[in-house]
């Protein structure tokens, strides 16, 4: 009877195991059903003709376009520039956005003094600045980098502030009631309840920070993924401005998985939703 019950046990764990290796290794399956299915619309549409090839080029015509510029190195030198781009455009936007988000969230006085501008500028689009930063600085690196750091600001800024302004005041009394010193206020107090709208603010900031290098790169770049778009569109090659498209949707999906991964582990004490459904799966 014990062993009976005994390999009942390990059978049952044997089984939720199987079950749970399954749903690990089916997770990012899921996520690429959807690109799959419009790949194969796509793939319809351009064999059956239904959208005109100078108009919609066939999924091989837009990999073979990748693969020529792959193959001399050009493609990899395109990359990175819209990479270093990006890369120094968001961390000179989200220092500014991390530092003026922290004291308009934190002083009533300061908030009242820059927010009500910070917003107006907020509202001004990406292509108003284009004209100025290149009145200011040239068509070189600085007015690109400057137009993402303006992109990225706005997010971060953002979600910092209301972040800071929405923490529970209950909490803070609970500081001091233990006669918490500022530091462990900080540490134990602020840092938990803003680091999920700082982290979800450098997603939205990375997110437009890929949408402004566009732009950026209208303003007389040689290089860049937005380059090469702009090359598609006046030389006639459709496959061009679509494989572009594509490799800024690919690479700013990872960027963007890199902060989520990167954010994780600050974020374990958390309870949400995600959270729960990860709990019950395990079990």
């Amino acid at each position: 009877m014990y062993m009976f019950t005994k390999n009942k046990k390990l059978d049952n764990f044997s089984k939720n195991l199987s079950s749970l290796t399954l749903y690990k290794l089916s997770q990012p399956i899921i996520g690429i059903i959807l690109p799959i299915i419009i790949i194969l619309i796509w793939h319809f549409l351009a064999l059956t003709e239904t959208i005109r090839s100078n108009l919609l080029p066939s999924p091989q015509e837009v990999i073979n376009e990748i693969l020529i510029l792959s193959r001399d190195g050009t493609l990899f030198s395109h990359i990175l520039i819209t990479l270093s781009r990006v890369f120094y455009g968001f961390i000179f936007g989200g220092i500014a956005a991390t530092l003026l988000g922290v004291l308009t969230g934190v002083s009533p006085l300061i908030r009242r003094f820059l927010d009500p501008t910070i917003q107006a500028l907020k509202a001004v689009p990406s292509l108003a600045w284009v004209p100025l930063f290149i009145l200011w600085f040239g068509i070189f690196e600085d007015s690109k980098i400057a137009l993402i750091s303006v992109g990225v600001f706005f997010p971060i800024y953002l979600n910092l502030m209301m972040g800071i302004r929405q923490i529970d005041k209950k909490m803070v009394e609970v500081a001091h009631v233990y006669n918490l010193n500022s530091f462990q206020t900080i540490r134990w107090i602020l840092l938990p309840g803003i680091i999920p709208e700082w982290v979800t603010g450098l997603r939205s900031g990375l997110a437009l920070g890929w949408m402004f290098v566009i732009a950026a790169e209208l303003m007389g770049a040689s290089e860049g993924l937005g380059y090469l778009m702009i090359d598609g569109q006046m030389t006639g090659r459709p496959a061009l401005i679509i494989g572009a498209l594509i490799l800024f949707a690919m690479i700013g999906k990872l960027t963007d998985e890199l902060i989520y991964v990167s954010a994780k582990p600050f974020l374990k004490w958390k309870v949400s939703l995600d959270t729960m459904q990860e709990e019950e799966t395990n079990a």
